[in-house]
């Protein structure tokens, strides 16, 4: 399997220095950059599998640079940013980030946030030999061989993490999974303070699968304890 190729953008030179240091220790290529000038032609270039990304950067800020990557990639992508109130935590999330990191950080925390998004990718990625890969709900087609979701026959476009969560609900369907048990099944690494995170990505989703998001069909909540997936 080729090592994945991890692209830095932070206009802070030390911040930029400690993460490759880190993540070369753990065998990662790295490559770093100090704004995002020429992001797009480096995700390109360097066939990038993972982007970290600062948020307060001169000329092209973080979250101008995550538009750009989703306008055209779905890779993963980790904020780390010295603003930590929970609406710039949101902010960068509703915007396709998959994961948000606040300075100062535990340089091994993030290294293990890294590990997260790559595992996940490339389970994403693989193909699904299950022969039960359709999963109709009312005007919802979810083809987990194809990896596909339409509503009314019309592709929907979501993230990995929305796809994940909705695979995980929708492979159960009645059952009801707590905030906790999504974060630990999604993440693979244990729930702290997620609510918010978990609140935002099922908000996201429901604006996608749902006719009526605030008043869902499928995605239920559970007060109190979480979220199931109704057919």
């Amino acid at each position: 399997m080729d090592v994945p190729h991890i692209l830095v953008v932070d206009d802070e030179k030390e911040i930029t220095d400690l993460i490759e240091i880190y993540l070369t220790q753990e065998g990662y290529q790295v490559e770093k950059r100090y704004n995002a000038l020429t992001l797009l032609d480096d995700i390109e270039a360097f066939h990038i599998d993972l982007v970290i990304l600062d948020v307060m950067m001169p000329e092209i800020d973080g979250i101008q640079a995550l538009k750009m990557i989703r306008e055209k990639y779905n890779i993963p992508v980790i904020i780390v940013s010295a603003k930590t109130a929970d609406t710039d935590k949101i902010e960068g999330l509703l915007t396709g980030a998959d994961d948000y990191v606040s300075k100062p950080f535990n340089a091994m925390e993030l290294v293990a946030r890294v590990k997260s998004q790559i595992r996940r990718a490339q389970v994403f990625n693989k193909p699904i030999n299950d022969s039960t890969h359709i999963i109709e709900a009312n005007d919802l087609l979810i083809d987990t061989q194809k990896k596909s979701v339409t509503l009314d026959g019309v592709a929907l476009s979501l993230t990995r993490i929305e796809y994940e969560i909705l695979i995980l609900l929708a492979s159960a369907p009645g059952t009801v999974f707590s905030i906790e048990d999504i974060f630990e099944k999604i993440w693979h690494e244990k729930s702290t303070n997620s609510n918010n995170t978990i609140m935002v990505h099922i908000r996201k989703l429901r604006e996608k699968v749902e006719r009526q998001p605030r008043n869902p069909r499928h995605i239920k909540t559970v007060w109190g304890i979480g979220y199931k997936f109704d057919l």
